[in-house]
């Protein structure tokens, strides 16, 4: 079977290396990606899976950190232009661009979830010299928009994974369900997909990412990755203008309010039982240099080792929010834009899937632990599953990266996109034929 499955996945190796540049080149961010889920939503169609679109697998009230009803008009007719399938399309309008495409192979067997997120960052990809997709043309053409994450990569892994049992689904048991997320970035689009119930009848979940610190082709982690709790705020403090020569008494300084705050924000507490993070990255406020800022403007982000931990630090944000504001008597207002839960990899699926890597002949190395320490939101999936006692298992498919996730000049070795839709079509081939 490893043979069958190395052929297939070696026969559509430059249509999904062809794939990931295609997506590369038309990168699109979260709850916009409007063209991208909908050439998925084609090719999946294509191999005969039933497929679920839009609001089906996307919980509208669930969803964080959307984009102005503005900007998702101008990038739905901007997915139009660039060539989106008309007949998909239609489903994702709005901002619900998620998608699932179950292969039901009419025997029983368990139910197996495949997880990879679809989005790209906010960032305008260089034009220089030395960055691959600029020299092969195939650099993201939408400004403010590049896959600088590799999720363009997951997309295609997952065609790959898509294309292998489907060709082999006489051989296989139960169902395969492909969960297509958005909005991975700002950890916005898994909780509305889990309110939707996407996981609700599975078995057990994997989830991919290439890269994370595993930087060696051939070699894959599961099963120490450290995902940090995250809660991200936009926050907005309004006062009442005034001339700051004539009538500063007049005047309710939100700017200042804000100030309080950041200071305030950085020096909360550590917890004793675990690591924490809080970062103020965006400050904006004020109008002229005299004039009493009515306006200040704050994006803020915290993280803990545990969801304990970001709670705790939750509370003690939001108490200073209101302290600063309740001091310049001005008015202020908290968005929660996006946030994740911190969860683990069950051990015994985590150990069956290094069993099966230590078996295929292009894993070079498994690794117990990865070295990465961040957030990511399928963790709202894999507690999902842990409240059902199912389990669920984070993979990374390492790969050389050049410079680092989040980074400008982010590229990595495609050759990462055949050998872990191999990889995962053989896990998948035998934890589907071997449930228990």
């Amino acid at each position: 079977m490893q043979s069958k499955i190395a052929k297939i996945v070696k026969d559509n190796r430059e249509s999904l290396i062809a794939l990931r540049r295609d997506l590369h080149r038309h990168a699109e961010p979260a709850w916009v990606e409007f063209r991208t889920a909908s050439i998925l939503a084609r090719k999946l169609d294509d191999l005969g899976f039933e497929l679920k679109l839009g609001r089906e697998v996307v919980n509208e009230e669930a969803r964080m950190g959307l984009p102005s009803t503005e900007t998702l008009e101008k990038e739905y007719a901007r997915a139009k232009e660039q060539g989106a399938d008309p007949e998909y399309l239609p489903y994702f309008e709005g901002g619900f661009t998620g998608l699932t495409a179950t292969l039901d192979t009419g025997k029983p067997g368990p139910v197996i979830g495949l997880r990879f997120d679809i989005d790209s960052n906010d960032l305008t990809e260089p034009a220089g010299e030395g960055h691959i997709p600029t020299q092969q043309g195939f650099a993201s053409i939408n400004e403010g928009a590049m896959h600088a994450c590799g999720h363009d990569a997951h997309a295609a892994i997952g065609i790959g994974v898509a294309t292998v049992l489907s060709s082999l689904k006489e051989q296989l048991t139960g169902k395969i369900k492909f969960i297509f997320q958005p909005a991975e970035e700002g950890v916005r689009g898994a909780k509305s997909m889990v309110a939707a119930g996407v996981t609700d009848d599975l078995d057990l979940l994997l989830a991919l990412h290439i890269g994370f610190g595993v930087n060696e082709l051939g070699v894959f982690a599961c099963g120490g990755e450290q995902f940090l709790a995250t809660t991200k705020y936009d926050v907005t403090f309004k006062g009442v203008p005034a001339h700051a020569g004539s009538t500063p008494d007049e005047g309710k300084n939100a700017l200042l309010a804000a100030a309080l705050a950041v200071t305030g924000l950085y020096g909360i507490a550590r917890h004793k039982d675990g690591s924490s993070r809080i970062n103020v990255g965006v400050l904006k406020a004020g109008s002229g240099r005299n004039i009493i800022p009515d306006l200040a403007e704050m994006k803020i982000e915290i993280r803990g080792e545990t969801t304990e931990i970001n709670d705790y630090m939750v509370q003690k944000a939001l108490s200073i929010l209101e302290g600063a504001a309740r001091m310049q008597e001005v008015e202020y207002e908290t968005e929660e834009v996006g946030g994740a839960p911190a969860a683990v990899s069950s051990p015994d699926l985590a150990a069956a899937l290094e069993k099966i890597a230590n078996d295929h002949p292009g894993v070079r190395r498994f690794m117990t632990a990865s070295p990465f320490s961040g957030s990511e939101d399928v963790t709202y999936m894999m507690q999902a599953m842990d409240k059902r006692s199912k389990p669920s298992a984070y993979l990374v498919a390492g790969t050389p990266v050049k410079s680092g996730h989040h980074k400008r000049d982010f590229d990595f070795d495609e050759e990462v996109i055949p050998l872990a839709a191999d990889v995962i079509s053989a896990a998948v081939f035998q934890l589907a034929n071997n449930y228990k």
